[in-house]
């Protein structure tokens, strides 16, 4: 996360699995996408796979935002 910065995004988020990278979610895209083949496999059998994970993380950068507005 950042606060401040324009050449970054302001949130992001990334799952792994065994060190590799398999999940994005950035706050300029506010998309979940998949990284890895297998995932994008799963992600289209369980078409509401990516749609929850984005849904929750637009959650986590609002929890986030407001987080960071209390510390300032």
């Amino acid at each position: 996360a950042s606060s401040g910065l324009t050449t970054f995004p302001e949130f992001v988020a990334v799952g792994m699995v065994d060190g590799v990278q398999m999940l994005h979610y950035d706050s300029v895209s506010k998309r979940a996408v998949a990284k890895q083949d297998w995932m994008e496999r799963y992600a289209r059998e369980d078409r509401d796979y990516l749609e929850g994970q984005t849904g929750g993380l637009q959650g986590q950068q609002q929890t986030f935002k407001a987080n960071i507005g209390i510390a300032k």
